[in-house]
């Protein structure tokens, strides 16, 4: 019988022997690695869920209780480990904004706010809707603006990634997304406040 071998330093307890495949998962793995994905921004998010679920039943914590608490423990670590990457690769923003720092090209939303001027002049347009909005069926038109916006922009992402391999652009795409998804939470904010009135 193959055994899954959890990769730790000073860890060999962590050994488990309940599959016929050979499995290593070290920590040190990237996020598409220790899911066995292709590193790219189009993720086929069935297989994520599948691997991520295979991960989960090898690390469960409860696996190890009668191994003591130290292996518990180090099934708490990668059982974070993978919930952390699985997170991360799940979601556009938080996948593309990984490839860009694996990429070399660090987002740096908080210091790099550049936006385009018709990217900026739009978001203040919105805002102004969004202020001015006083039904339900208003937000509706603006969330549909939205929404549109947010797919051309995941899709201009997909493409500076995987196809032009342009993780500068990408970045800059990310920075506008995570500025979009940021407006989003004023639309839910504002929905929530009209629905109690």
């Amino acid at each position: 019988m193959n055994a899954i071998v959890v990769v730790a330093e000073n860890l060999s307890e962590f050994d488990v022997s309940q599959t016929t495949d050979q499995t290593v998962i070290d920590l040190q793995s990237t996020d598409f690695e220790l899911f066995q994905l292709t590193p790219q921004a189009a993720v086929d998010l069935g297989s994520l869920s599948r691997r991520w679920k295979e991960l989960q039943a090898m690390t469960h914590p409860d696996r190890f209780a009668s191994r003591g608490d130290s292996a518990a423990r180090v099934a708490m670590q990668y059982s974070i480990r993978v919930n952390e990457a699985y997170q991360r690769l799940k979601f556009p923003i938080s996948r593309f904004a990984y490839l860009c720092e694996l990429n070399a090209v660090p987002i740096e939303a908080e210091r790099n706010t550049a936006m385009p001027l018709e990217f900026l002049t739009q978001q203040m347009q919105w805002r102004e809707e969004l202020e001015e909005a006083s039904s339900i069926s208003e937000l509706e038109t603006l969330q549909e603006e939205v929404d549109e916006l947010k797919s051309k922009l995941e899709l201009d992402c997909i493409k500076a990634i995987d196809t032009k391999a342009d993780f500068l652009e990408a970045s800059k795409i990310v920075r506008s997304m995570m500025f979009v998804d940021r407006f989003q939470i004023d639309i839910d904010k504002k929905a929530d406040l009209l629905d109690r009135n």
